[in-house]
């Protein structure tokens, strides 16, 4: 019997890291955020990695480098957490400051929530999909060399 599950799976990878991408830009606005949008995109992944297994799954770029993003986040997190304070402004500043223009395009305003958010999303993303990788990795190698 040929299941549905693999190629659902695949079929609905990009769809729900576009998703991700979506509750990430609008969690300032609305429902959504960076927390949400990382586990979203850490999900597909694993659904990758359950159908297809480990070495399917790491073809794709971020998925290798999952562990370097999570670091890439959590240095913007902390960067725009603690760098208005190098300006003498408390932590967790938000800028552009209240009453100043904001920069962006459409619905889409660019601020330091929005740097956050993404940092978030790269730290539970990376996270996400380093365990489940890792956990992969010891799970073949056990398989390999047998009881």
């Amino acid at each position: 019997m040929i299941s549905f599950v693999p190629p659902l799976s695949r079929l609905l990878l990009w769809p729900s890291l576009i998703i991700a991408l979506s509750l990430w830009l609008k969690g300032g606005a609305s429902a959504g955020g960076g927390f949400p949008a990382g586990a979203l995109a850490g999900l597909a992944v694993l659904l990758q990695y359950v159908t297809a297994g480990r070495d399917q799954a790491r073809r794709y770029v971020a998925v290798r480098y999952a562990a370097p993003l999570a670091g890439v986040g959590l240095l913007l997190v902390v960067g725009t957490a603690f760098l208005p304070v190098l300006a003498g402004y408390t932590p967790m500043s938000l800028f552009p400051r209240p009453g100043q223009p904001e920069v962006g395009v459409g619905g889409l305003h660019l601020h330091t929530a929005l740097v956050f958010e993404g940092g978030l999303m790269l730290i539970v993303f990376g996270l996400v999909v380093t365990v489940i990788d890792r956990f992969a990795l010891r799970t073949g190698a056990e398989e390999e060399s047998g009881p």
